[in-house]
């Protein structure tokens, strides 16, 4: 089989790779200079090669990133949300995509000229054992036995049905809270919990049990009492740790004693 033929075989049409993946894959800096020349490779930025085929999305750039080259790494946060259709508050102007993982994504990432810019989040700040990991296959296999009790999940993208791994609604909501009060609004993530009322109980109870962030579950309980859904009453908050001492978040806010944090005054419509 000639290299080309290799080539068409292992690159999927529209997907990126790296240099490191040619060499992997038997081609040398010479042999992918030419297929550049002759058309068959482009270069959307330097080191970054793919089968010309319509425009680059976000989506592909990320399942690549997933599957060929095997980072540890998955949507999450407010883009996940966005994608499962709870997020219709959090609009933001400028449109970003959350990626947690253990590793940062490669220096090309936000060099590609995309419609949104990537943020990228350590998620081993929030998680001890809740780890992202490579997919490794375009055509993997979902056992559902695992996927119930995972806190990623996939969602099959394109016309391919490529899978792209993003935080479950469970775990993306921790990772959104963990953006308040610096790059989130209370009132908008407020509005959000309000409507997150058929989340898994069993779920959120592994992820807060991991959890090592204070804040994070402290806001978590404090929305989800305020809203007091079905779900939260099926929490057992004695096997979460959730701290000693009180956390301001606003300033000149108001103290919430129930869960020891100060929130705005005006989370209720009232000053």
């Amino acid at each position: 089989m000639s290299f080309l033929n290799r080539l068409e075989r292992d690159l999927p049409e529209g997907l990126v790779a790296d240099g490191a993946w040619l060499k992997k894959h038997g081609l040398s800096r010479q042999l992918w200079n030419h297929y550049v020349t002759a058309g068959w490779l482009e270069q959307p930025v330097r080191g970054v090669f793919r089968r010309p085929r319509g425009t680059l999305t976000w989506q592909q750039v990320v399942i690549s990133l997933q599957t060929l080259l095997e980072y540890p790494l998955c949507v999450g946060g407010r883009t996940a949300l966005e994608l499962q259709g709870f997020a219709h508050y959090l609009s933001h102007l400028v449109r970003e995509v959350h990626l947690y993982g253990p590793r940062r994504p490669p220096g090309w990432l936000n060099k590609l000229s995309l419609d949104v810019r990537f943020t990228t989040h350590n998620d081993r700040k929030l998680f001890r054992n809740e780890q992202v990991h490579p997919v490794s296959s375009l055509t993997a296999k979902t056992n559902n036995e695992e996927a119930a009790n995972s806190s990623l999940t996939v969602q099959h993208w394109g016309q391919w049905d490529w899978p792209l791994t993003l935080s479950t609604p469970e775990r993306a909501v921790l990772e959104l809270l963990d953006e308040l009060p610096e790059r989130e609004s209370f009132h908008q993530v407020n509005k959000l919990m309000e409507g997150l009322t058929n989340l898994s109980p069993r779920k959120l109870q592994t992820l807060l049990t991991d959890c090592h962030n204070v804040k994070v579950k402290r806001l978590f309980f404090f929305f989800a009492d305020r809203h007091d859904h079905a779900w939260v009453r099926r929490i057992d908050r004695s096997a979460i740790e959730l701290g000693r001492g009180k956390r301001m978040l606003v300033k000149g806010g108001r103290f919430d004693a129930a869960h020891q944090i100060t929130v705005p005054g005006d989370l209720d419509g009232v000053q």
